[in-house]
């Protein structure tokens, strides 16, 4: 077993981050990709997939809410959501920290992620494994969404790794063309498109593709410290009403009917009306800088 030595993440050839490693907890190449999972002196427990970081303990929290809590709350009456990726099963928690969701499907390719995340990262989804308004299918999305019926879902989060390898499949017209088609009339869909100093032609290319098939393309930011470089960018589609037609007080009413009160340590009215406010080197990359 590994033990006392530095993970460096591979994302960039010329800049990154490392760890230093209390213990190996698993080292697996599955079908799809290899996985990693350490004790880490600083973050607590860390995933990473192909050499990249996937979440931590001790920062998860920030991504988890920003994409799950911003939809959920932007709709006005989600009730029908679904997860693509996220096989760490903590987006999956907090859709289910909703209370007026009624369904969650969770469509993750890799069988082995899941696994080894219940196993290792336990606190990560908590129970939410159990909850009967979850299902969870071990498959591939791009097929789910195809088959799905025409306004099968409200909400879609895609949790995904980088359009590269086992994650490029979720980054095409076809994918956003299905998507369109499968949500409701107030339908969003949103993804990680990566930190856009570094990786702006993510956010740029993503929202060209999704600007054919919806009327409000946009984008907005959430402080992740693991994802190095700067502010994280989540991608955002919507149909039917402007995405920014909301308001603080409308925003803390829908988040306590849900019963989100105090239960969030990123998420608030404030940060989620902020988020969308970027600055210009990011708005660039929007068609018509929308965000």
């Amino acid at each position: 077993m590994v033990t006392d030595l530095w993970v460096n993440e591979s994302l960039y050839s010329d800049w990154g981050q490392r760890f230093r490693v209390v213990r190996e907890l698993a080292h697996v190449t599955s079908e799809f990709q290899e996985i990693v999972i350490f004790e880490s002196a600083s973050h607590g427990r860390v995933l990473m997939l192909d050499g990249i970081v996937q979440i931590t303990e001790r920062d998860e929290f920030v991504y988890q809410e920003m994409i799950s809590h911003v939809p959920l709350l932007m709709h006005p009456k989600a009730e029908r959501v679904l997860i693509i990726g996220a096989g760490d099963g903590g987006v999956l928690r907090r859709v289910l920290q909703h209370h007026t969701v009624k369904k969650a499907v969770m469509v993750e390719i890799d069988g082995v992620v899941v696994d080894l995340a219940r196993k290792y990262l336990p606190d990560i989804a908590g129970d939410v494994w159990n909850d009967p308004r979850a299902d969870v299918i071990i498959g591939d999305g791009i097929d789910y969404v195809l088959k799905s019926e025409k306004n099968s879902f409200d909400v879609i989060i895609v949790d995904s790794t980088d359009p590269i390898g086992v994650g490029e499949v979720l980054f095409t017209d076809e994918f956003y063309r299905n998507c369109e088609r499968i949500l409701s009339s107030e339908g969003i869909i949103v993804n990680q498109c990566g930190v856009p100093f570094m990786q702006a032609e993510e956010l740029r290319e993503t929202s060209l593709r999704r600007a054919q098939f919806f009327p409000h393309v946009t984008a907005y930011l959430a402080a992740v410290p693991t994802y190095v470089g700067g502010f994280m960018t989540l991608a955002m589609a919507k149909k039917g009403s402007h995405p920014y037609e909301l308001n603080i007080e409308l925003l803390r009413s829908r988040a306590q009917d849900a019963g989100l009160h105090e239960v969030c340590h990123y998420w608030t009215p404030e940060i989620h009306i902020g988020a969308f406010n970027l600055p210009p080197y990011i708005a660039r990359h929007l068609p018509l800088s929308e965000g």
